[in-house]
């Protein structure tokens, strides 16, 4: 089948493809793979600032930490990218003596990151390193007159390069404090990089005075806790023990920025035409960004000056029959280009993957029906429509977790007593998620058992790894416990058919929601039908998120719904949601249940600076087992990503933590091309049937025409 679409229409693409190609004639038959973005443009491309997932597509891509994730093995491991080895770590007690690896965290005061790049790692082109004759900035400071006639960064004739220093990585994270950026990350950081809360506080008062885009030489400004070894080695010093630092060490925020992107873009007039590094990042990645066209277009291209980096050899069991090795040891970026067009509607983007104009496509609830069919197995399946066209299915368990908590501080739902976890416990069982996950995940979804996620260290698979207060085990797979056990331990919480014992006054519970709107009303009254099997009647107290984080952090909600991303793949990542001290009322952690359990705390305190290993899972499987039995959240599901993608792209594996998978897709354009044309043939007979139908009514016309010119001839005569 696919040899007889290529041979012949081939042919159809060489006359200059279908007529409905929103592409220039010869842009398939590229090694650039398409894709898209959208609705909204992505706000921040400054990694300083970055720290959203549209966003993050072009970050990852541009940016190079010195770490990065595998792409193919799993668990998730950590291997060097521009670091020439991994980083190696001293430890050091209050007095500056270097500690064995295997010290006590307590007495580890301060631990020491070295990290050595590899030589010969160079920047992207930019006209921020062109000089001149005289080996000067070509363009810093400009002249106003030149500027005057550039209005976009490719209007620079002249560009430059040069190579990657550990400076550059110092740099960044001192970009880190600057009150002018606000990183997201500058709060965490800043208490555990020694002197990085000071120099924040420094440079507020260095900028308080300055206009809004004038440059901060932030070289003139040492940092404790980033210093610069050598030309190709920085050390970074944090305070205490904190293993889940080498994890930031693979995203964007620690990635080089080079002085000299931030020098020109300073400059008076730069802003006003879109020249920052918001807009116009500057890296030594594999690709960077050619085009930025918000309400249009954005276009990465590769870096001709892109370091030696191979595609993987290994990966998991499997891989290699999946095809995932075929280009091992091929030089990365497989790609020339990646072109992302602007849409705000699912539809047009669904319409357009069809036609295969983008090569990868996700699937959204109006789409799933079209594309998905569920086994007798309950397993996803591509339907016959998605088969016939070749599409390939990917799908992976996020690493995340969607919850119902309980506000530990609430009279009713919160606290330590029996009565209160007891309640908490039959709610656990009522809330049916298997019944959740069908009818508004389109079953992608899986129940959790406890807060960590498959793909994270210390989740157990099988029976090891059930919530006993809410599933059993049965028949080799996790059933939950039936409404009776739900309705005893209601009864046994002084609430027999959801009344209270004492009164005989029904129990009604408040439910806090950001969902709002038309499309949230079915999922809310789910809420309450689930509720309402054990006669308790739930008030529904929906708002806007900004409303919703208020009640939060003051401790106002009772029953709530909320979720969370991994940022690292570690189990800390997701246990710090319900350790004490982080409590979000008071504090404005991330323990929005505000549960206090003194035993899991101080097991949270022990497990969190261990290394992965049986000693470390047994703590685990302690602290998972105590936020059963407590009930502090209702373990709702870990959803599932599904992921469309044509035949003719290749190296597709979900990777939920790695940022920079795009140098590793390769695409088949003649296939593409070929696709294409087959699926966008022009339908010519309807208009052959309009010419028809134009004649034919035509005819009468001609007819009366001649036998009036026949009749003025015989009136001559």
């Amino acid at each position: 089948m696919r040899a007889w679409i290529v041979l012949l229409t081939l042919l159809l693409a060489a006359c200059g493809g279908p007529l409905n190609n929103p592409y220039a004639p010869d842009e398939a038959a590229q090694n650039v793979l398409f894709s898209n973005f959208g609705p909204d443009r992505p706000k921040h491309l400054d990694p300083a600032r970055s720290y959203s997932e549209n966003e993050i597509v072009f970050t990852g891509q541009i940016y190079e930490p010195p770490l990065q994730y595998h792409y193919l093995r799993r668990p998730y491991v950590l291997e060097p990218l521009t670091a020439a080895e991994m980083p190696r770590v001293r430890y050091y007690d209050a007095s500056g003596r270097e500690l064995p690896s295997d010290a006590p965290a307590e007495a580890i005061a301060y631990t020491t990151y070295d990290i050595r790049i590899k030589p010969g790692i160079r920047y992207q082109p930019h006209p921020c390193f062109a000089l001149d004759a005289q080996g000067r900035p070509r363009y810093v400071p400009i002249a106003p007159a030149e500027l005057e006639r550039v209005r976009r960064l490719a209007d620079f004739r002249e560009t430059g390069s040069r190579e990657l220093v550990a400076a550059d990585y110092v740099y960044q994270i001192k970009r880190l404090a600057n009150p002018r950026l606000n990183s997201p990350i500058y709060g965490l950081m800043s208490e555990y990089i020694v002197g990085l809360k000071e120099y924040g506080q420094r440079l507020e008062a260095v900028v308080k005075d300055l206009p809004r885009e004038a440059y901060v030489d932030l070289e003139r400004y040492p940092l404790a806790g980033a210093q610069v070894i050598d030309r190709y080695t920085y050390r970074i010093t944090i305070r205490g023990k904190y293993p889940q630092f080498i994890y930031w060490l693979a995203m964007p925020f620690f990635a080089p920025v080079p002085p000299e992107a931030e020098r020109f873009y300073s400059q008076p007039g730069m802003a006003e035409r879109n020249l920052t590094l918001d807009w116009q990042p500057v890296g030594t990645g594999p690709f960077y960004l050619a085009e930025n066209d918000p309400n249009r277009v954005m276009i990465l291209r590769r870096n001709p000056h892109y370091h030696d980096d191979f595609y993987p050899a290994e990966g998991e069991p499997g891989d290699a029959e999946a095809g995932l090795t075929r280009d091992a040891g091929r030089r990365l970026p497989l790609l020339d280009a990646a072109v992302y067009t602007l849409e705000k509607e699912d539809i047009p983007e669904w319409a357009k993957f069809l036609q295969g104009y983008y090569d990868a496509s996700g699937i959204t609830s109006d789409t799933f029906d079209q594309a998905i069919r569920i086994g007798p197995d309950g397993r996803p399946d591509l339907s016959p429509e998605m088969r016939a066209r070749d599409i390939r299915l990917s799908t992976a368990v996020r690493t995340s977790i969607w919850y119902v908590g309980f506000n530990m501080l609430d009279p009713v739902v919160g606290g330590t007593s029996e009565r209160a976890r007891k309640l908490r416990q039959a709610l656990s069982i009522a809330l049916d998620y298997e019944e959740f996950i069908s009818i508004f995940l389109n079953g992608r979804g899986i129940p959790a058992q406890g807060p960590l996620p498959p793909g994270i260290f210390g989740h157990r698979e099988g029976e090891a790894g059930i919530n006993p207060v809410v599933y059993r085990w049965q028949g080799g797979r996790a059933v939950r416990r039936d409404l009776t056990e739900a309705r005893r331990l209601l009864a046994e919480a002084g609430y027999p058919d959801g009344r209270e014992a004492a009164s005989g006054r029904p129990l009604t519970l408040f439910f806090d929601t950001m969902a709002s709107g038309p499309e949230a009303k079915s999922r809310l009254d789910w809420y309450r039908k689930q509720f309402a099997k054990l006669g308790i009647q739930l008030v529904i107290r929906a708002t806007d998120y900004n409303r919703f984080q208020d009640k939060m952090r003051k401790g106002n909600a009772q029953i709530f719904e909320w979720g969370w991303n991994a940022d690292y793949p570690d189990p800390e990542n997701f246990l710090f949601l319900l350790y004490g001290p982080n409590r979000k009322a008071g504090t404005n952690g991330e323990n929005a249940a505000n549960y206090a359990n003194p035993e899991y705390d101080r097991l949270f305190r022990q497990m969190k600076d261990m290394d992965n290993g049986p000693e470390r899972q047994r703590v685990i499987d302690a602290m998972v087992d105590i936020l059963r039995h407590d009930a502090p959240w209702v373990f709702a599901y870990h959803p599932q990503s599904y992921g469309l993608r044509h035949a003719w792209v290749a190296n597709v594996k979900p990777n939920l933590m790695a940022n920079n998978t795009l140098k590793y897709r390769s695409v088949e354009p003649a296939l593409r091309v070929a696709y294409q044309a087959h699926w966008n043939r022009p339908v010519w007979w309807p208009l052959g049937v309009m010419l028809i139908v134009a004649a034919a009514a035509m005819v009468p016309a001609v007819l009366a025409y001649r036998r009036r010119l026949s009749a003025t001839a015989k009136d001559r005569a």
